[in-house]
């Protein structure tokens, strides 16, 4: 039975737990090895992915279209969400004009001058345009729609047995890590590692926490939190003043790709969190 659970983040609705298997495993391995732990840790036996992305999978049909969004498919909260990767953006990388270099009302289609300004940025280098709009999409599908935030917990639950000890989450895998643990305080995992998350993020996704904004995630006693200052999803870097100072906060650097998982699950202390969560 698995020790380590891991969970992914958006934009991962083509891949099950076999594909998550073989994209990620060595990069966990690597970090691991980085850290101390012996050749071939963890085995294959020794770590699960949960996947989840199938939920934001549209449904199969005969010569049916990949959907195409623009930015006239946002809804207010997308919008609003989108305003706040541009504004991160614009923080962490200098070759995206912040919005406040823009008129300040919201003309028609504002959207398209949000997404042209973060279309430079380094998050969403060979991303186009209408995938970027999905993730979003998924994002709100989770905190507006109770069956897909059930089904997401879900995959994470049929995942945990009693001999799982560390439950790694990244990006939005973090939130639904974070509110499934709150929802079971029984279970035998004691360290969580969040990798690039947007826990932190005021109104959009911290104050949309289930039970309470806030609440320590049920039975965990170490709480790693991890992010690339360059990482636009991980908006508010530094979860300690939300959550409390018992998180160990560890700014990394990935490079070109600040939020992707497998730089993340590379890095030395991502490897040593984890290993600390086994012994």
């Amino acid at each position: 039975m698995a020790a380590i659970v891991v969970i992914h983040g958006i934009s991962q609705q083509l891949r099950g737990g076999y594909t998550l298997r073989d994209r990620l495993l060595a990069s966990l391995r690597d970090g691991m090895a980085l850290a101390g732990g012996a050749p071939g840790v963890p085995g294959d036996a020794d770590v699960e992915f949960a996947a989840y992305g199938s939920l934001f999978r549209p449904p199969a049909e005969m010569l049916a279209p990949v959907p195409y969004y623009d930015d006239r498919d946002l809804d207010d909260y997308e919008q609003e969400l989108l305003l706040a990767l541009w504004r991160r953006a614009a923080v962490v990388d200098p070759k995206v004009v912040s919005p406040d270099d823009e008129v300040l009302a919201r003309p028609p289609r504002w959207a398209l001058r949000a997404l042209a300004a973060l279309s430079r940025s380094r998050f969403l280098t060979r991303v186009a345009e209408h995938v970027f709009i999905g993730d979003l999409k998924q994002v709100r599908a989770y905190f507006h729609d109770p069956e897909i935030r059930t089904a997401a917990q879900g995959a994470l639950e049929a995942k945990i047995t009693e001999d799982t000890r560390v439950v790694v989450a990244h990006s939005l895998g973090s939130v639904v890590a974070y509110e499934t643990l709150c929802a079971h305080p029984e279970w035998p995992v004691r360290t969580l590692v969040t990798l690039g998350s947007p826990l932190g993020v005021p109104n959009l996704i911290y104050h949309r926490l289930l039970p309470t904004p806030g609440a320590w995630p049920g039975p965990i006693t170490a709480w790693t939190n991890i992010a690339d200052t360059g990482d636009v999803v991980a908006m508010v870097e530094d979860l300690r003043p939300l959550f409390g100072d018992r998180i160990e906060q560890i700014r990394v650097h990935n490079g070109a790709h600040a939020h992707d998982l497998r730089p993340y699950l590379t890095e030395r202390l991502t490897g040593r969190a984890i290993l600390a969560g086994l012994r």
